[in-house]
């Protein structure tokens, strides 16, 4: 392979059935609807024609294209498109064409109308595994290759709400919801995978993901070269994390090499500061054992960080009637985490229990912890009760008692 130098939802894609290792959901995208021929722009549906194979084969110059299927799937469908909206003509052709790819079998189809009933910048991912029987990759290869694609998504998301070598449970909420809109559509064979992500909600991440490709690239190069592992310090700022690398090699485990591609929606045009055509980015085998080690490194050197909480006690724990025990709570404030323990002494254990018998939230001071994907605090002090109003203490007092088989008394075992 030639290289270049430089846990979470996705929604299915609309041609895929509930059999394709995805769940369907609200809000995906019904074919049924399809775009709005009145609101197609003639030249981004070219675009995206060539973009997907589709071969231009002449046509009235200046007034319209044909284009005709790729691969025997298309059925010889052909289309005419208007080059413009300047003739009479145009929206019944635009109209036309767009009935046609709907009937289409084409895969190529399918993702062209996706790309236009909702603007979507374009990942795709291929990996080189061994073909089984007529051509098609293993179950295993192909749940690895959609799980290790999620992952990606999901250090992208990370990536776009800050820079962090590790992010453990941090900001994961989030970014797993930033992603609910994205689509995806698995190609023939069990070894690609495209994701449409909103231009709206998901760009951020894309240019993210983008960056962090191209810099982890650069970084495993440098180390393979120099046995230095600096280029990875400084990636941190393009998006390179611990996430990232455990996806690339999640995609690179188990076969010869994998690529991954960006393509932006020509609706939206090109984002500041990244090329208008990016080049694909490949990692191989060979690539593993310094992206282990990066990942390992981002892990040791991500700092705890010193913040206030404020937090539902949700379970309480300790070995007898006294002393220091361990307290859970479900975080409101303070820190993007949705949970984190702590060990507190036994005056700060009493007031956290009678808050929570009360259905008041407490305030707490102290270090997050990476160790443990940042979802324990230490050195907790200045436990406090907090008042909250009516409305939001009855509905701690509901989940009280809805839960109480979880929360355990002080003396509780484990």
């Amino acid at each position: 392979m030639q290289h270049r130098p430089i846990d979470e939802p996705v929604r299915p894609h609309p041609s895929t059935e509930s059999d394709s290792g995805f769940a369907t959901g609200a809000g995906v995208w019904d074919a049924g609807a399809g775009p709005d021929p009145a609101k197609v722009d003639p030249a981004v549906l070219g675009v995206l024609l060539a973009r997907h194979g589709w071969r231009r084969r002449g046509g009235a110059a200046g007034r319209y294209a044909r284009w005709t299927a790729p691969g025997p799937s298309g059925g010889g469908t052909s289309l005419l498109v208007p080059e413009s909206r300047a003739f009479p003509d145009s929206d019944d052709l635009l109209g036309e064409a767009l009935t046609a790819l709907a009937r289409c079998a084409a895969p190529s189809a399918r993702e062209v109308l996706v790309a236009l009933a909702v603007p979507s910048d374009e990942i795709r991912w291929w990996r080189d595994v061994p073909e089984g029987p007529s051509g098609a990759a293993s179950w295993t290869a192909q749940e690895q290759l959609r799980s290790a694609a999620r992952q990606m998504l999901l250090a992208a998301a990370l990536a776009a709400r800050g820079r962090a070598g590790y992010y453990g449970a941090r900001h994961r909420r989030q970014a797993q919801t930033s992603l609910e809109g994205v689509l995806v559509g698995p190609a023939p064979g069990g070894r690609a995978l495209t994701a449409f992500v909103p231009v709206e909600a998901g760009r951020g991440a894309v240019v993210r993901l983008h960056h962090a490709l191209h810099a982890a690239r650069e970084a495993v190069d440098y180390k393979r070269a120099t046995g230095g592992m600096e280029a990875f310090d400084s990636a941190v700022e393009a998006g390179v994390s611990r996430e990232l690398t455990d996806a690339v090699i999640a995609l690179v485990h188990g076969s010869e090499g994998t690529r991954i591609g960006l393509e932006w929606s020509p609706g939206a045009g090109v984002p500041e500061g990244c090329a208008a055509h990016p080049e694909a980015v490949e990692f191989s085998p060979g690539d593993l054992p310094a992206l282990r080690e990066a990942g390992a490194r981002y892990t040791l050197d991500e700092p705890s960080v010193a913040v206030r909480i404020t937090g539902a006690v949700v379970r309480m724990r300790r070995s007898g009637p006294g002393g220091a025990g361990t307290v859970r709570l479900r975080v409101l404030a303070g820190a993007e985490v949705p949970y984190v323990r702590m060990v507190l002494d036994e005056e700060a254990y009493r007031i956290a229990g009678h808050a929570h018998l009360v259905g008041l939230p407490i305030r707490v001071h102290g270090q997050l912890e990476s160790r443990g994907g940042f979802r324990r605090l230490t050195g907790a002090d200045g436990v406090v009760p907090v008042q909250v109003d009516d409305a939001e203490r009855d509905r701690l007092m509901k989940s009280l008692q809805e839960n109480l088989d979880y929360f355990e008394e002080a003396c509780g075992g484990e």
